[in-house]
């Protein structure tokens, strides 16, 4: 409760505050920018629809460094969740309590989240970030998410590595796993903002690991290799049980014109062995659809979402397209992973496509959308596949560059399930309204 209203007293300081006129730089295609807070630290993405359709920042303008500077960023987000859900499992019966019956779950006003991030420009192209979850369905207390180091220019004054510079981007920290892009169009606790819909993905690769990425860049395309711990907890101990997680991306995002953008992207994740492997469940503020398909205890922070397991070893591969028409979007992806835990001797195997298409009107003052998502994999302990599909229809009110009133009406239904699993014959349906601040 006390972060709560520390945070909304932070909110309410921001939404009394005078803002300024939007400055140049990475911004969305909306020509409605205007009224929002100077950032001087350019290098990182713009917490407010100014980061709508942002991917990898490009490089920042070094030769503008006067002195360090401070940015503080937050966002914000509250819900009201209407869901039904139903499931046709068999009684399990454990302690005198069935654990297939489902929670009654009704129309309410889910926990508000909040975020918070700290930039600072340091010196030329050095930049340090802080991101924090204020409240979050998993942390609802001060989270630290992670913190990094991104070098943009040469702190040694010499010719050749102030060349190399000029195309190549370091970061060194602890931060969000650039593997495929659907993390940059995903809700992550109260930033909302970047997401046309409310739901993130069935399958959610996100995560968040120690390590370093190093960039190389040339006009439109880009390659990326990176080295992590390969877990989302830092630790020393039990050597034998952990390896170095090894991921790359490579891709093209082209300007063609000034009414049409293309970009495609490629990603591969590579784990070895771990003890606690997260690259398909490292959502720690959880899913936005809440309780559904939980039991009588309703203790899945994660409901919604089907998570694969594969906590010891895993290979992970992510493609997705991105085409802008004018007001049009369209966005893919597509997953391929193959993984196992400690105990199991056979891999097992996930697939995933979705494809998002948004249109955006009225100078990006509003939008409407439509989702269809699919996920097949084998879990822990099956013998056979199940999966689950979903349609999802969204619409928004971009109200300001930092206010966002969206809805979404989703349909999920599970298949393939066991009797004796709770999903067997799952469904849930209905909406979900969200208010987003962000700035």
């Amino acid at each position: 409760m006390k972060t709560i209203c520390q945070s909304l007293v932070l909110l309410g300081a921001a939404l009394a505050s005078t803002p300024v006129a939007a400055q140049s730089g990475h911004s969305t295609d909306s020509t409605r920018l205007v009224n929002v807070f100077t950032k001087t630290v350019t290098a990182v993405r713009p917490y407010d629809a100014r980061g709508i359709n942002v991917f990898e920042m490009p490089k920042p303008d070094i030769e503008t460094f006067k002195q360090p500077t401070l940015d503080i960023g937050a966002a914000f987000t509250q819900a009201f969740q209407s869901i039904t859900h139903t499931n046709t499992a068999a009684p399990r019966l454990v302690g005198g309590r069935d654990q297939n019956k489902l929670l009654p779950i009704g129309a309410g006003l889910p926990l508000a989240s909040a975020n918070l991030v700290i930039n600072a420009q340091l010196t030329k192209g050095i930049v340090v970030s802080l991101e924090n979850y204020l409240a979050a369905r998993g942390h609802e207390q001060f989270y630290v998410k992670g913190g990094f180091l991104q070098i943009d220019a040469s702190p040694i004054n010499w010719a050749p590595l102030h060349s190399l510079m000029k195309f190549t981007t370091v970061k060194v920290g602890m931060f969000e796993n650039n593997f495929g892009d659907s993390h940059f169009r995903r809700s992550d606790a109260g930033q909302s903002m970047y997401n046309p819909f409310v739901g993130n993905y069935i399958v959610d690769p996100f995560t968040t690991e120690a390590g370093a990425e190093v960039y190389f860049r040339k006009g439109s395309a880009f390659v990326m290799g990176a080295v992590t711990s390969g877990e989302m907890r830092g630790a020393v101990a039990t050597p034998e049980g952990r390896s170095w997680a090894r991921y790359g991306k490579a891709g093209i995002d082209q300007q063609v014109n000034k009414d049409l953008r293309v970009r495609l992207t490629g990603s591969l994740y590579r784990s070895d062995r771990s003890l606690n492997q997260t690259i398909y469940s490292g959502d720690r503020p959880g899913s936005r659809y809440y309780d559904v398909m939980v039991d009588s205890v309703g203790r899945d922070r994660w409901s919604g979402s089907i998570q694969p397991g594969f906590r010891n070893n895993v290979t992970a591969v992510q493609i997705n397209p991105f085409v802008k028409f004018r007001g049009l979007e369209v966005f893919g992806t597509v997953d391929r992973g193959q993984g196992k835990a400690t105990a199991e001797a056979q891999y097992r195997k996930l697939s995933q496509e979705a494809v998002d298409v948004v249109y955006r009107f009225l100078s990006d003052q509003l939008y409407v959308g439509g989702r269809y998502n699919t996920a097949t994999m084998r879990l822990q302990g099956m013998t056979q596949d199940v999966g689950a599909d979903r349609i999802a229809f969204a619409a928004g009110w971009q109200i300001s560059p930092l206010i966002l009133l969206k809805g979404e009406y989703v349909k999920q239904q599970y298949n393939d399930f066991p009797t004796t699993d709770r999903r067997s014959g799952g469904q849930f349906k209905g909406f979900i309204l969200e208010g987003v601040v962000a700035f």
